[in-house]
């Protein structure tokens, strides 16, 4: 027989505030919940694009109706947001994210939805080995100073930082240099997904927090979050190739989800064998180029402070400057052995 946790007491919501979990008829509404929070602490946007909120609701694995819970306040309006991912396998560090409108702070509501989350976080218990150290995590912006006391009140440590880097291309971005054998060609959306998803899962495996899935849900998973967007364009994704080898990918959306006058570098990744040559840089810089003709003066990515592989180092040698930090914390609910990475 499977063990049953039980929920932990959440404290009560206010008097005539309701709580359900989410439907697509929602999406509007959440969007711009997000956007009230995000421009009360970072004074911009932190999502603009619906179709990128919606693709996460529907994804593999993900019930947006179990795995999401939603806040209204008397007068009907959404005011409080919160989200558990237990969709890796094995779910060691489920991941909550949860927003609070800040006209509706200090209400208990961020306490009821993070108590929430973790008592819904701990249903994936079952499913992990006895001995694997089990510690959700969450984030936020270093400027949230309601929402970091709100997390180490609940037992939650800051462990790393992630940043939003940009770049500025007021003229065109320099040309890249290849390494010597090495060739730059178009994805094929026909013949060459398995194994940009091969590439991508070698280029990543040490970077901090790796826990890599079984191969055929991994693959399910990376086709709809990185094809399944109606605005998807192959002809942004780029593979250096050596020979008939995958050496590395840039893998490009031509609009950033919190600005759509950004391009953004999805994935950019270089296989270990092919490391310290130059691909990565030569990858960036045609990336920027193409975004650069198709009249992008802007692009990001995202990338851990602490990359373990040099990456921060490679993108401000590109011309790129942080933008925006993030800061990542962590609650320990069963320790145990980590499985994710930690160092290289």
């Amino acid at each position: 027989m499977k063990p049953q946790y039980q929920e932990e007491l959440i404290s009560p919501l206010p008097d005539g505030f309701t709580v359900r979990g989410a439907t697509l008829n929602d999406l509007d509404a959440a969007l711009e919940l997000y956007n009230r929070r995000s421009q009360s602490v970072i004074h911009e946007n932190e999502i603009t694009d619906v179709e990128a909120v919606r693709n996460e609701w529907v994804s593999p694995g993900f019930d947006m109706t179990d795995d999401i819970r939603l806040v209204f306040a008397p007068n009907g309006e959404m005011v409080g947001y919160i989200e558990v991912w237990t969709t890796s396998k094995p779910p060691v560090h489920p991941w909550i994210w949860g927003r609070v409108d800040p006209q509706y702070q200090k209400l208990g509501i961020g306490t009821y939805l993070l108590a929430w989350a973790e008592a819904r976080a701990k249903r994936v218990l079952d499913e992990i080995p006895g001995d694997l150290r089990f510690a959700p995590r969450v984030g936020t912006f270093p400027q949230a100073e309601t929402a970091k006391k709100l997390f180490e009140d609940m037992g939650y440590q800051r462990i790393r930082s992630s940043y939003n880097m940009r770049i500025d291309m007021d003229t065109p971005p320099p040309a890249p240099v290849w390494p010597e054998g090495i060739t730059l060609r178009a994805y094929n959306p026909e013949t060459d997904l398995e194994a940009v998803y091969r590439a991508d899962i070698e280029a990543f495996r040490d970077h901090f927090g790796y826990v890599e899935p079984p191969f055929e849900e991994g693959l399910e998973r990376f086709k709809h979050f990185m094809t399944a967007h109606k605005d998807f364009d192959p002809s942004l994704w780029f593979l250096a190739m050596d020979g008939d080898q995958i050496a590395g990918i840039c893998l490009c959306r031509k609009e950033a989800f919190d600005n759509p006058d950004v391009g953004y570098v999805n994935i950019l990744g270089v296989r270990a064998p092919w490391r310290k040559r130059g691909i990565g840089l030569a990858l960036l810089r045609h990336a920027f180029g193409e975004l650069y003709r198709r009249g992008k003066r802007k692009a990001g990515l995202g990338v851990d402070a602490e990359n373990l592989t040099g990456a921060l180092r490679l993108y401000e040698n590109a011309g790129m400057h942080v933008h925006q930090a993030f800061d990542l914390f962590e609650k320990e609910m069963r320790p145990g052995r980590e499985i994710s990475v930690q160092s290289l």
